[in-house]
């Protein structure tokens, strides 16, 4: 609307002008005013082919029409996308038309007005109309020009902006779903590390106290005991579990202490297995005559020496503070299940020293589950614990020896769910560690795991 009123406008101008112009040429008046009407509204097409506009408006220049057409073409052009030097070229014969024509007719006026017959006047007045009739317009056009790209540019950055947030967000969103995955993964092998080992103990303790109630009813009372014993300690671990998941927080710290207070502190073997400290003896001279050999997917490291009172206080003393089991309570854990019936021994290589809670955590649970997978699998069986302090890394191995009976399980009947290898596979690997699991030659089977200490 606004470009075929402009052209309408424009060709009322022309025609008007066109009067004149067929007198002074001669013409009969309906020729000029033909050609005024057909030269103005070539200002309808001025968004299409703004150049053509202006070479039109040059042209008809001399016949002194056609002043809107000129304006308004230059500013579509200059406002265009067309080249810098188009703009310059078709500019600049716009302003030397506008230039000749005003000077030719200021100085017939002169000449005509003698009063206004300084020879300054005519340039003058030709250079101020010729600067009027093109400098506004083309400044005009640049600028607005300049300003819509300059927002069609801020529009598309604006885009470009928006597409990238929703990318982001669309990545934070997966990257969201892939943690809760993770955190329900970690809750599940947590879950199974805590339940599944203390319950083992307790239906095995269970079971020995069921076959000895009648036989030996002081023997029953202790084994009792020690089935209570292990349902606190399983559910004081459950409800510190919960309640880091509740305040998330951590602080667990005091019942950690307290755990590696009593860490040194061991019940005595039942069901006919020996003390703790002839164990820790016998694995002592059991590496000692194998002179510090292989073990765990990586060998050995430091002197071979049993898990005595030196040993567990040396752990207690690098233990840090925070959540979860630590090494300090390996020497427990490995009691309780000597005191089920496992002939077990427990030998430590290497100075002992402090290590990062994730480390320490994850040793004690690979140990952990790997007794638990002996009394579900291998019930009876003697097994060997080894745990190695090098450099840059801990190395754990637990290796039990063919069962008394080929294919016997636990008398007890303890389900397994299939989810304990690969819980040990996953924490082990998520510190960056190599975990390998099989069974050995001489039909027994062997857990073996390397993780790096963390400097």
């Amino acid at each position: 609307m606004l470009d075929v009123g402009l052209a309408l406008v424009s060709a009322l101008e022309c025609a008007a002008e066109g009067v004149g112009f067929a007198r002074d040429a001669g013409l009969p008046v309906a020729v000029g005013v033909l050609f005024g009407l057909v030269a103005g509204s070539v200002l309808v097409v001025r968004r299409m082919w703004p150049v053509a506009v202006v070479l039109v408006a040059v042209a008809i220049t001399p016949a002194e029409m056609g002043y809107l057409l000129s304006i308004v073409g230059l500013y579509t052009l200059a406002a265009s996308e067309a080249p810098r030097r188009i703009i310059a070229a078709l500019s600049g014969m716009s302003f030397v038309g506008v230039f000749i024509v005003a000077f030719v007719q200021t100085t017939r006026s002169v000449r005509d007005t003698p009063e206004l017959g300084a020879e300054w006047f005519p340039p003058f007045v030709a250079l101020t109309m010729a600067i009027g009739l093109t400098a506004p317009s083309v400044l005009l056009g640049l600028y607005v020009g300049a300003r819509r790209r300059l927002m069609e540019s801020l529009r598309e950055r604006a885009d470009s902006l928006e597409r990238e947030l929703q990318l982001l967000a669309e990545r934070a969103e997966e990257r969201a779903e892939w943690a809760r995955g993770e955190e329900r993964r970690r809750i599940a092998r947590e879950m199974h590390d805590v339940v599944a080992h203390r319950v083992s103990l307790m239906v095995v303790h269970a079971a020995a106290l069921q076959a000895v109630a009648r036989k030996d009813p002081e023997k029953a009372v202790r084994n009792a005991a020690l089935v209570g014993d292990m349902g606190r300690q399983a559910l004081t671990e459950l409800r510190e579990m919960l309640g880091v998941l509740r305040s998330g927080d951590g602080q667990v710290a005091p019942r950690r202490a307290e755990r590696v207070e009593r860490a040194g502190r061991v019940p005595e073997s039942e069901s006919g297995s020996v003390p703790l400290a002839a164990v820790g003896v016998a694995a002592a001279a059991a590496a000692a005559s194998a002179s510090a050999g292989s073990y765990g997917p990586a060998g050995s490291a430091g002197s071979p020496g049993s898990v005595g009172s030196a040993g567990s206080a040396g752990s207690r003393g690098v233990v840090e503070a925070g959540e979860g089991p630590c090494l300090a309570e390996l020497e427990e854990l490995v009691g309780q299940s000597a005191a089920a019936g496992m002939v077990v021994q427990l030998s430590v290589m290497g100075e002992v020293r402090a290590y990062a809670r994730e480390v320490e955590q994850t040793a004690y649970r690979v140990v952990q589950e790997a007794l638990t997978n002996v009394h579900k699998h291998a019930a009876g069986a003697r097994t060997h614990v080894r745990l190695a302090h090098r450099d840059a890394e801990i190395a754990m191995q637990v290796e039990n020896e063919p069962p008394p009976e080929p294919g016997a399980a636990s008398s007890a009947g303890l389900p397994s769910g299939g989810n304990g290898l690969l819980g040990m596979k996953e924490r082990v690997a998520a510190l960056g560690g190599v975990f390998v699991s099989g069974p050995t030659d001489a039909g027994g089977f062997r857990v073996s795991a390397v993780i790096p200490s963390g400097g």
